[in-house]
Parts: C-alpha cells; sequence; structure tokens
C-alpha cells in the first residue's frame, strides 16, 4: 500500500495545478491518470488547444481559397501540425509533475475502495484528501445506426485527416457551430440538424438572428425542429434520416458528427464506496468549496457539472486551495463568468441578455454598434457582426454584454472587469485605448446608449 498525503484521480487543469501547488510546499502527490494521451486534460489534448489551432488554420485557408483538392490538402497539413502542438504540450504537461520529486504519476484508472483509499490496478493508494478531476466525455443518444464508422464525436473528429466534401452535424450547440464554422472554411458543405425550434436560444435575440443569418450567407444548411430516427451507411456515405414537423428527410454526408452535449466521467470510479453523492444530472454534488459530502473528498472541473471550460476548471483549483487553507475563494463568488464561441467571427457573451434583464425588472438602456463602425475590423478585413450591451438605466452598470466580431474573445474579459467591479458605462466610453485596435470601439459603443 502507497500512503500519502494528496491522491488526485484526472490529470485535467485543476488536478495539475494543485499537484503543482501541493508539491511546491512540500506535500507529497500522486496524480492518477488512465490515458496517457490525456496528460493535461481535455482542453490541451481534445478540446481547446486543438480545435482553436484549427480555427486558426481554417481561417487562413478560407482566405487562400482554391480548389478542393487544394483545400483539402490545407485541411490534411492542419491535422498534422494541430498534433504536434498537442503532443509538445502534452509532453511538457507530464514532465511538469513526472520530474517533480514530490509528484508521482501512475498510469492506470483509479476507483474508490473506501474514502480514504483508491486503487490503481493492483496497487492500493491511502489518501489524507482525494480530488478527482475526470472531465467530461461526449454523449452519445441511442439512434438507430450511430456506431457507423464515419460517425464521430467531437474528440474522434479531430483524428480525420481526410476533409469530407459534406458534413453532417446533429446538434446545434457551441461545439457543433465552431465545426461548422471551421468546416465551411476549410470548405466542406456543413448541414447542422438541431431539435430547437430557435437558433442558439440562449443567446440575445437580436444577436442570435445576427450570427444566423452570417452562417446562411456562408452557406451553412441550418434545420431546426428535427428529429434525428436512425443513420443509414452505404458506399463511404452516411443519411441521416430525420423528421421536421412530421415530415420525414434524408441528409447525406460523407461524415457526421454527433455533438449533442457532455456527460461527467464517473464511470468505474466506484464512487458509491467512498459515499459520494452525485447530482440528479450524474455529476458529483460539491458545496461552494468544491468539496462533496465526504469531508475529504473534493472534486473539480467537468465532473461536477455545469459550466464546462478550462478557466472554471482552474479557478475550481483557487477555490479547493482556498478552502484547505481557510480562504474567501468560493464558486459562489467568482464573479460574473464570461465565455466565447470559436465560430467565425467569434461569439462572446457576459452577463444577461436585453430579455433576462427586462423580465428580471430592470430598467434597460442599449448600447450597439455593428462591427464595421471598427476601424481594426477593416483592417482585419473582418467586418461581420454587432456589438451589442445592456445596461441598468437607474445604476449605469453594466448588466449583459454580447460581442459578435472578430477577437471578441479578447475584448469580453474587460467587461468582466468592469461589471465585476461595478464600474459604470461612461468609464469604458471615456477611457483612452490604444489606436487601431478592437477595444477602442468600447468609446464608440459607449457613445451610442439609448
Amino acid at each position: 500500500m502507497k500512503k500519502t498525503e494528496f491522491a488526485i484521480i484526472g490529470f485535467g487543469k485543476a488536478g495539475k495545478t494543485l499537484a503543482g501547488k501541493f508539491a511546491s510546499q512540500g506535500h507529497h502527490v500522486i496524480m492518477i491518470e488512465k490515458d496517457p494521451k490525456m496528460y493535461g486534460g481535455t482542453c490541451i489534448n481534445v478540446a481547446c488547444i486543438p480545435t482553436k489551432a484549427l480555427v486558426e488554420e481554417a481561417s487562413l485557408s478560407n482566405k487562400l481559397g482554391g480548389s478542393f483538392e487544394e483545400k483539402a490538402a490545407r485541411f490534411t497539413k492542419a491535422m498534422a501540425n494541430k498534433d504536434v502542438i498537442t503532443g509538445k504540450l502534452r509532453d511538457k504537461n507530464y514532465h511538469k509533475l513526472a520530474d517533480n520529486p514530490n509528484i508521482e504519476v501512475l498510469v492506470g484508472e483509479g476507483h474508490f475502495i473506501d474514502d480514504h483509499h483508491v486503487a490503481v490496478g493492483d496497487e492500493v493508494i491511502e489518501a489524507e484528501t482525494i480530488i478527482v478531476d475526470t472531465g467530461a466525455r461526449p454523449f452519445l443518444p441511442p439512434i438507430p445506426g450511430i456506431n457507423s464508422k464515419n460517425i464521430y464525436v467531437s474528440e474522434s473528429l479531430l483524428e480525420l485527416t481526410k476533409l469530407p466534401k459534406r458534413l453532417t452535424i446533429v446538434g446545434g450547440g457551441y461545439i457543433g457551430l465552431e465545426f461548422a464554422s471551421m468546416f465551411l472554411n476549410f470548405g466542406s458543405e456543413v448541414t447542422v440538424i438541431q431539435v430547437e425550434p430557435t437558433f442558439i436560444g440562449r443567446e440575445d435575440e437580436e444577436v442570435a438572428a445576427v450570427v444566423e443569418m452570417d452562417f446562411a450567407k456562408r452557406g451553412l444548411k441550418l434545420i431546426k425542429s428535427a428529429k434525428t430516427l436512425s443513420f443509414e451507411e452505404k458506399g463511404g456515405v452516411v443519411t441521416t434520416n430525420i423528421e421536421v414537423e412530421g415530415k420525414p428527410l434524408a441528409i447525406q454526408g460523407e461524415v457526421v458528427l454527433v455533438a449533442t452535449g457532455r456527460r461527467p466521467n464517473i464511470d468505474g470510479l466506484d464512487l458509491a464506496k467512498a459515499g459520494v453523492n452525485l447530482t440528479p444530472r450524474g455529476a458529483i454534488a460539491v458545496n461552494e468549496h468544491n468539496q462533496t459530502n465526504v469531508n475529504n473528498i473534493y472534486a473539480a472541473g467537468d465532473v461536477v457539472g455545469g459550466l464546462q471550460f478550462t478557466y472554471i476548471s482552474l479557478d475550481d483549483y483557487r477555490v479547493i486551495v482556498s478552502a484547505l487553507t481557510g480562504g474567501p475563494r468560493t464558486n459562489a463568488n467568482r464573479g460574473n463568468v464570461p465565455y466565447s464561441v470559436f465560430i467565425d467571427p467569434t461569439l462572446s457573451r457576459l452577463g444577461l441578455t436585453e430579455k433576462e434583464a427586462r423580465e428580471k425588472g430592470y430598467e434597460v438602456v442599449v448600447a450597439r454598434l455593428p462591427a464595421n463602425a471598427i476601424p481594426k475590423a477593416l483592417i482585419l478585413g473582418q467586418t461581420n457582426g454587432l456589438l451589442k450591451v445592456v445596461i441598468d438605466a437607474k445604476s449605469h452598470e453594466i448588466l449583459g454584454a454580447h460581442l459578435y466580431c472578430v477577437n471578441s474573445h479578447e475584448m469580453i474579459n474587460e467587461l468582466k472587469m468592469a461589471m465585476d467591479n461595478h464600474i459604470k458605462y461612461e468609464y469604458l466610453r471615456d477611457a483612452i485605448y490604444t489606436h487601431p485596435t478592437m477595444m477602442e470601439a468600447y468609446n464608440d459603443l459607449f457613445s451610442n446608449v439609448k
């Protein structure tokens, strides 16, 4: 039996950062990871980093144009470049922990024996504190024919080396739309099938309408209110059989991406043996300190459900450190959380939509600015988009921001700081920004408050 102060199951963002922190303080840590291809976590290996690398390559390919064959060659090269990037980061993350004398990395699937003991193969680990950071995985609905070799989830699609002429995406959520945008730029014909009647219904209606219009101009075929019935593969072509308003419809493509959400990775952990409770949706239930109902067991990242972002996993690290040291940080006081959808251009969101703000009883004023009014957008050659900010008419504080424009993923972070610190919109309106930048659009945007 091995004894340690901290056992961490899962080499994700929170887990690896916690391991480094504890080790730097002289504590002994055992890091358990079942898949050597996942050192560093989901983001580095099968999500943020590889997909954003491909987003950049796709945008460049779109600008270069050319025949489908030329685009396909660039796609294959982009996939290879992506593997080089993820491989370097994975290796760096492994050695950052494995080379630390206070950290032992074990390869194997960890599962609980009880609340202080975890088994990895034939080895048993006794730990004072155990942290679970096993992430989430794509969800595959029970649709007939879904196990076809040409049907992928987001992670396996990243292993594709040949650009499909036609790509069918089942699921109109953010993951599906990022892949839709990427493959449109690479040169594929893309069809998105969604069960919802409204396109990105959680977003501000006005901004969502602009995004939908831009996707249509780019050639996306969007099918709403559709029920996917089955898949049939023949001769390298997958037929997706759907029903729209009671009428059957068949969509054909060489490749199908099923992007119907993600589920926490808890299978095989034997959480019940440790007495750990789950949420109704199958995530690990935690309190504001990311502590489970078992005092010495914590959980972090996607496995706890909620917002599935790398930066939330990183903040879970801060929350757990704070909990163990008596600090003030909790997952309830982390402030407003922004997010970005890396379509083309990027859609970034923070806080309330206009409709949500009015429903909550706020007296609202709105600032709007088309992206083509921003000099930097003209320089970058990306003038599509709309910037919209929802403001409390009484306090002049920002209630929500919806930025659909190039570099919005950078711009949204200043608005988070403004919201968290209750800064009135006039400060942003009158601030001095470098020129020419996208950020200086705030001068004009907040001059248009109505």
